[in-house]
């Protein structure tokens, strides 16, 4: 696709530069009050800036031009109150199909998400137990020939507080068989 597909998080942290403990290759580390990524979040923990706080990036590789940008996620308490594309703070990275699908849950409001590889537009996502804080797989039926996305919906950390122990599979639809010719 010639698209580096990144996310991204466009929140504030406070944090200084500390002395690092003694034997350390480094004389200075993060650190301070809040720890080495404090977080700088209201009592609600809201980012305490405009959003998106946090971003799926596709970048060109050919010129190193961001090719779109969209928010990643929603938070839970906003969307609640019919305030949507605030984006999240987010962990795990995507997976992009050959088909020109990416695949993402990383957000904090516990979804999987496919975006259009060249327009960033959103085409689906689904509930998930807990946020999906690794990247996605994908792997090919050895008996249906269908391809499957998996993840782990595990959830936790200072991001998210609902856990889980479930791993979730989605088939995608039956695509039509390719001829010899046109294998790779």
């Amino acid at each position: 696709s010639g698209y580096l597909v990144v996310n991204s998080n466009e929140v504030g942290a406070i944090a200084q530069m500390v002395p690092a403990r003694e034997g350390s290759p480094v004389p200075y580390v993060r650190g301070g009050s809040l720890g080495a990524y404090g977080r700088f979040w209201d009592s609600q923990q809201l980012p305490c800036q405009a959003p998106p706080w946090g971003k799926l990036n596709a970048i060109d590789l050919k010129t190193g031009a961001i090719a779109w940008q969209v928010p990643l996620g929603n938070m839970p308490a906003l969307e609640a109150q019919g305030i949507t594309g605030t984006g999240t703070p987010n962990l795990g990275g995507p997976l992009v199909t050959a088909g020109g699908l990416v695949f993402i849950g990383g957000a904090i409001d516990s979804r999987l998400r496919a975006f259009d590889l060249k327009t960033g537009q959103e085409v689906w996502r689904t509930s998930l137990p807990a946020s999906g804080h690794g990247a996605p797989v994908t792997y090919r039926g050895a008996k249906s020939g269908r391809q499957f996305v998996v993840i782990a919906a595990g959830g936790g950390g200072k991001f998210s507080k609902g856990i889980s122990d479930a791993v979730v599979a989605y088939a995608l639809p039956a695509s039509p068989p390719m001829s010899a010719g046109a294998r790779q």
